[in-house]
């Protein structure tokens, strides 16, 4: 129970960052489907991150995952990390050049033609973030959360206070007749500032995690990079895949949908603003994870490792259901995020929490092969995963639009978590409570079912309903006690 005490105590603190960053961030989406004057300007800011995340992969290739492996022994970790960041300085200075140099291809493939200064940006971010990796996970591994909230939180203070600066208060400057605004902003750019903000947030960031350069030793280890890219390999594999389990859906809307260009792009932003809707739920998980990766390699050689890790995602699962429900109860009232515009998309939240649920539950299970260095295992399933992902896409979205990438979004993460628990039963035989977590889920989805009876037989009386639906969370939240405390007495 010690060991599950300081794990949550490291969730929570890594959990100011990440829930307040993204709760601040989730703030931009209503912001955005406001300011921006169509949905298909959301739609490109959508489209262009889902694109970015595919490149950030091979900025990184998962170099954070091999210092966490073999940086975990004390003695070895300035090695691990010179060696690392030395690996990266070199190939982000490559990946980035290209991309500056053939901007304007690429901007013309990517159906942008007119802005090639988007792929620049772009190349730009991509670097600062990628070179920010390795810095902050040797902040998570030596137990130093309070130092990466700060640069975090920082990050978030400026890609907001730079929005609101260009995207606000420019126009509004500019229509009350402070001319000198037009010197740091242009009407015709729009959407380009919400690049330009998170260029200069990157770029504070990288700026302020400088004391570990310069504390760095600059030795490259050829032996230990040779190590360290064999584990990482399969995982950049793993991410490739799990970025096409992501976003690929988002990526391709407006190549596989039967509109123009601008149309689709539009379906785009519809379908982006209700994911964001659904990725509240992450915010949990984003916290739970910068602080179970390190936790578990630090842990790994105990001798209750194993039900320890079946003890957390027991948990994990208990409190994801809950953010489910309780969305889900009060979804009349959470889609304010959004634009009325962006409503029609609503019908495809429910799916997208239960297929974020189950991504979650993947991570717990797929820590097994990191711990046991069988990553490439790992990389068959998520490769499985990405070719389920891409083949029901190309059938459904001709067919169905985002309802049917919604779907096929909740499938793939439906067969990742259970063949990486099936996988892992014989090299890591943690005993994990599938019963239980299963009727937690269910719970959480019949209380959801009887909040949607009440709404329909009670139509017009929205202050009742609410009611009822807080009933029927305290409800979830008095079950998991009386059954978890009744476990404890009987144990």
């Amino acid at each position: 129970m010690s060991l599950l005490k300081k794990l949550a105590g490291e969730t929570a603190l890594y959990g100011l960052s990440s829930i307040i960053g993204r709760v601040l961030n989730m703030l931009l989406v209503p912001f955005y489907t406001r300011v921006l004057s169509s949905t298909n300007e959301y739609g490109a800011v959508i489209d262009l991150y889902a694109t970015s995340a595919f490149i950030m992969v091979l900025f990184s290739y998962r170099m954070e995952s091999a210092f966490f492996r073999f940086g975990t022994p004390e003695e070895d970790r300035e090695a691990t990390f010179g060696t690392g960041m030395l690996s990266l300085f070199a190939s982000t200075a490559a990946i980035a050049g290209a991309l500056l140099l053939f901007a304007q291809p690429i901007a013309d493939v990517l159906e942008y033609p007119q802005h090639p200064e988007y792929v620049r940006w772009f190349a730009l971010i991509l670097a600062f973030d990628c070179l920010a990796e390795l810095p902050f996970a040797q902040l998570r591994l030596e137990q130093r959360p309070r130092r990466f909230v700060f640069i975090k939180l920082t990050n978030i203070a400026v890609n907001i206070g730079m929005n609101l600066f260009w995207l606000v208060f420019c126009p509004w400057a500019a229509k009350n007749g402070m001319n000198w605004v037009h010197a740091v902003w242009s009407p015709g750019l729009g959407v380009g500032y919400i690049f330009m903000s998170n260029l200069l947030a990157s770029l504070v960031t990288l700026a302020l995690l400088t004391p570990q350069f310069r504390a760095m030793r600059w030795a490259f280890d050829r032996a230990l990079w040779k190590k360290m890219v064999g584990y990482s390999a399969p995982l950049i594999i793993v991410s490739l895949a799990g970025i096409v389990d992501e976003m690929f859906s988002r990526a391709m809307l407006k190549y596989l949908l039967p509109g123009t260009p601008q149309e689709n792009l539009g379906q785009v932003g519809i379908f982006g603003a209700n994911y964001k809707l659904a990725a509240l739920i992450t915010l949990f998980t984003q916290a739970y994870r910068y602080a179970a990766e390190p936790f578990f390699f630090r842990n790994a050689h105990e001798t209750d490792a194993l039900r320890t890790q079946a003890q957390v995602t027991k948990w994990f699962t208990v409190t994801s259901a809950a953010g489910m429900l309780g969305i889900l109860l009060f979804l009349d009232l959470v889609k304010y995020f959004i634009a009325p515009k962006y409503w029609e998309g609503l019908h495809v939240v429910p799916v997208l929490l239960m297929a974020n649920l189950l991504l979650g539950v993947y991570y717990n299970f797929s820590i097994w092969y990191r711990l046991k260095d069988r990553t490439g295992l790992g990389a068959w399933i998520s490769v499985v995963g990405a070719v389920i992902t891409i083949g029901l896409n190309l059938v459904l979205i001709p067919r169905f639009g985002y309802t049917g990438a919604a779907w096929v979004t909740l499938v793939c993460y439906t067969f990742m978590s259970a063949a990486t628990w099936y996988t892992g039963r014989r090299h890591y035989p943690a005993p994990y409570e599938l019963g239980r977590m299963a009727g937690y889920v269910g719970a959480a989805l019949a209380l959801y079912g009887v909040g949607v009876f009440v709404k329909t037989a009670l139509p017009g009386m929205p202050v009742v309903s609410f009611g009822i639906n807080a009933v029927l969370f305290g409800a979830y939240l008095g079950m998991v006690y009386l059954l978890e405390k009744g476990l404890k007495v009987s144990g």
